[in-house]
């Protein structure tokens, strides 16, 4: 227990520990999966054929359905190689034949350059630079909400941004005069900026912080929130939990290594 949070990390394959937990215990789901692309993950290996790789993700993920409550949101980021565009898609698909209902799209946006309306061009964010003459920077992943039914209630303001326009405010009968708006399926949430990649993210794919507690604003059961991520990581998840303050966390993860770097992190928030 850290705080106020029911904090349960275990330490395993998720195929081995999912069936472990009580049918409809948890209402959320956020997680990224390691994405079949040859990365070096320590303990598991990320070279399996393809219809290998997505008859492994029906396995977990029929797991995750069976754990997820009837008005439960799964959010899944997923990403691609710029010479593989279409995994996204195909793990998508997999999930969606028979398991789950896509509900929402989001784009990640890891770095943008936008135009201001005073003329300025403003670039912002991390990415990682490829050297082609065929692609370009891939500056972007999918997160994925998926459902039971495709009819969950979502908090859409929770997770919204205030109006450019405050005319907007009384113009729309919708915003109850309140200042904020949907944001919208494109999320820009930039990596912190870091000094050691060894020693601050010892991890070769990690989501941000910033990217969970996204997911348990728009998701809107707050502090009651359960959440559960299968493919924990360094912890990220665990710590967007531990700083939201809600009612429980369950996080798997296969390599001990990584686990007792979550398990640091969380360390340091108590």
């Amino acid at each position: 227990m850290l705080g106020t949070l029911n904090l349960d990390l275990r330490h395993g394959d998720c195929l081995d520990v999912l069936p472990t937990l009580a049918e409809g215990s948890h209402d959320l789901v956020v997680t990224s999966p390691p994405y079949n692309l040859g990365i070096d993950y320590r303990t598991y290996d990320d070279t399996a054929s393809r219809a290998d790789f997505l008859d492994w993700c029906r396995s977990w993920a029929a797991e995750v359905r069976r754990v997820l409550a009837d008005d439960g949101s799964f959010f899944l980021n997923v990403g691609a190689a710029p010479s593989n565009p279409l995994f996204p898609h195909q793990v998508l698909l997999a999930l969606t034949e028979e398991l789950f209902v896509l509900q929402n799209t989001f784009h990640w946006i890891k770095s943008i350059s936008v135009h201001t309306r005073q003329g300025e061009t403003i670039s912002a964010g991390h990415f990682k630079p490829i050297n082609s003459k065929r692609y370009v920077n891939d500056c972007h992943e999918y997160v994925f909400h998926l459902t039971k039914s495709g009819a969950v209630p979502l908090d859409r303001r929770a997770a919204g941004v205030p109006y450019q326009d405050k005319s907007n405010i009384a113009r729309w009968g919708h915003t109850g005069g309140i200042d904020k708006r949907c944001r919208g399926n494109t999320w820009f949430i930039p990596y912190e900026t870091i000094v050691s990649r060894d020693k601050e993210r010892p991890h070769p794919a990690t989501f941000p912080v910033a990217l969970v507690e996204q997911c348990l604003r728009i998701h809107g059961k707050g502090e009651a929130t359960r959440l559960l991520d299968p493919f924990l990581g360094i912890g990220s998840s665990a710590v967007a939990a531990q700083r939201a303050g809600i009612a429980s966390f369950t996080g798997i993860e296969l390599d001990e290594h990584y686990l007792a770097v979550a398990r640091e992190r969380l360390d340091t928030l108590i």
